[in-house]
């Protein structure tokens, strides 16, 4: 079973930086979009970025773009996360095989999430 296995997260200050990773344990998607979620307290998991099988950018959440920053490197998928804000505090998780719309959070495989804490 494939598995995804998220790490990176953390507390930092407010204008510093982090970098998620997201190893999945088997390349059984060759032509799936990757993407990026993420889940603020008491909110429903939003979309923050995507990027397909070639690891080509299809998206960002508007709130991110231009500070966030996915990589897709062989079997592991990047966040790298600058300028961080507290609304950027939540819970990010991975994902890969979407079943429809790559914004949507319906996915076939989910990481269990990390927890990222912004500091103000």
């Amino acid at each position: 079973q494939v598995q995804l296995v998220e790490s990176g997260g953390g507390l930092v200050q407010a204008g510093n930086s982090l970098t998620l990773s997201c190893v999945a344990s088997q390349r059984t998607f060759v032509d799936s979009t990757w993407a990026w979620f993420r889940q603020r307290p008491g909110e429903v998991r939003t979309f923050v970025a995507a990027v397909d099988s070639s690891g080509r950018t299809i998206d960002y959440e508007d709130a991110v773009r231009g500070r966030f920053t996915a990589r897709l490197v062989k079997d592991t998928l990047y966040l790298q996360m600058k300028n961080l804000q507290a609304g950027d505090t939540a819970i990010y998780y991975c994902t890969a095989q979407p079943y429809g719309a790559y914004y949507l959070p319906d996915y076939h495989y989910w990481g269990q999430g990390t927890q990222v804490t912004v500091s103000s």
